[in-house]
């Protein structure tokens, strides 16, 4: 994403150094390092494949850290504070990697160009027209339906984790679409493969554990709508592009994290 350094791996280029993947140290290791690509905390990632597992794991802790940011400020504040609030906590989390790569994609997935003109665009520093429409719309949808729900940690830990869960999956399956690599290149190892039904299984057991305590009929309905607008937004990137980059992962996953909190809020 535009120029955005994850220890190492360079969104705009070819891969950087990156160590030899995050299983060399065991389960503490793979967990720091998927905390580290997905999040400003944990240090310097040495991403692979056995950080993927850890995706689920990290995605819910970051939404529990926002769901709960939402929780305690709407004991002090009204829920339209309460609501922007939340926004800029995981505005916080994430580093705004998720929404810069929402921006990027939306800019050039959305303009008719060739496809390879479609990848520069996506890795150029400035924005487009497609880009901030797309962004402040995301933002605005998140902002209004956490201002009307009432404060879930649990639906917010769910989503999240189901949208890293996606991440991971997509990194596992879906071709690479950007030849010079970049951010997501480190997690390009052949056994990341192996690692697909673990992480599928983690995924969903995490998620589903989170949004049935919230509500057991309407939070795994949200959490596979959830699913469905992720993998939308990656079948129209792979047709678009060929594969998957960085940007278009964060971009699924706003773009899934949104969808879940749209149908969240609808009138049961």
């Amino acid at each position: 994403m535009r120029g955005r350094r994850r220890g190492g791996a360079t969104a705009g280029g070819g891969p950087a150094a990156v160590g030899g993947g995050g299983s060399r140290g065991g389960p503490a290791t793979g967990f720091r390092d998927a905390l580290a690509f997905l999040t400003p905390l944990g240090g310097p990632a040495g991403a692979g494949p056995g950080a993927l597992v850890w995706f689920p794991v990290v995605g819910a802790l970051v939404g529990l850290g926002v769901g709960a940011t939402w929780w305690a400020a709407a004991r002090l504040w009204p829920m339209a504070v309460a609501a922007a609030l939340a926004v800029a906590a995981d505005l916080g989390l994430t580093g705004m990697l998720h929404v810069d790569g929402l921006c990027d994609s939306a800019d050039g997935l959305l303009a008719p160009m060739a496809r390879e003109r479609r990848l520069e665009v996506m890795a150029a520093p400035d924005i487009g027209a497609f880009g901030a429409t797309a962004t402040v719309t995301a933002l605005l949808l998140r902002w209004t339906c956490l201002a009307v729900l009432h404060p879930a940690p649990l639906l917010l830990g769910g989503l999240w984790a189901t949208s890293r869960t996606w991440m991971a999956v997509v990194m596992m399956r879906v071709p690479y679409a950007r030849p010079g690599g970049g951010l997501a290149t480190a997690f390009l190892a052949r056994s990341r493969r192996a690692a697909l039904v673990p992480v599928a299984t983690a995924g969903t057991v995490v998620a589903l554990a989170l949004v049935v305590g919230w509500r057991p009929l309407v939070g795994p309905v949200a959490a596979a709508a959830a699913t469905l607008a992720a993998a939308a937004t990656v079948w129209f990137a792979w047709r678009r592009l060929g594969g998957f980059t960085g940007d278009v992962l964060g971009a699924a996953g706003v773009v899934g994290e949104t969808t879940g909190l749209l149908v969240a809020c609808a009138k049961w």
